[in-house]
């Protein structure tokens, strides 16, 4: 049997690589997302479930918590980073994020401009 060897050339460990390049976090590292997913979930659905703030604030912590959840998924799970690996994965993140952002408020803003033109002759 052969032993290999992974280390690099500067001679650091690429253990944490896949064949693609694509880092692999630890086991801690995906309890602490899961952990935190729990959490952010829990949140979301005490502050829906006992009403324990007006209708407006729940949607904003609804969000909010939405918001931060995606951000555990893409840093705990997907482990997107600012590291020059990751630079073409930030990249395409940040293009999608605008692309869909213009696609829902493109698409309200023409549903009420419609909205709006179908109630003039009422």
């Amino acid at each position: 049997m052969s032993t290999q060897n992974n280390s690099t050339a500067d001679g650091h460990s690429s253990d944490t690589h896949g064949p693609g390049g694509a880092a692999h976090g630890s086991v801690k590292e995906y309890v602490l997302g899961l952990l935190i997913s729990i959490i952010l979930t829990g949140i979301a659905f005490y502050v829906v479930m006992f009403e324990v703030v007006s209708p407006a604030l729940t949607l904003v912590v609804i969000l909010a918590t939405a918001v931060a959840q995606v951000m555990v998924q893409l840093v705990f799970f997907l482990h997107m980073n600012t590291s020059s690996e990751q630079i073409w994965n930030t990249t395409s993140a940040a293009f999608i994020i605008i692309i869909v952002a213009i696609l829902i408020v493109g698409s309200v803003w023409i549903m009420s401009h419609l909205n709006h033109n179908m109630m003039i002759g009422h």
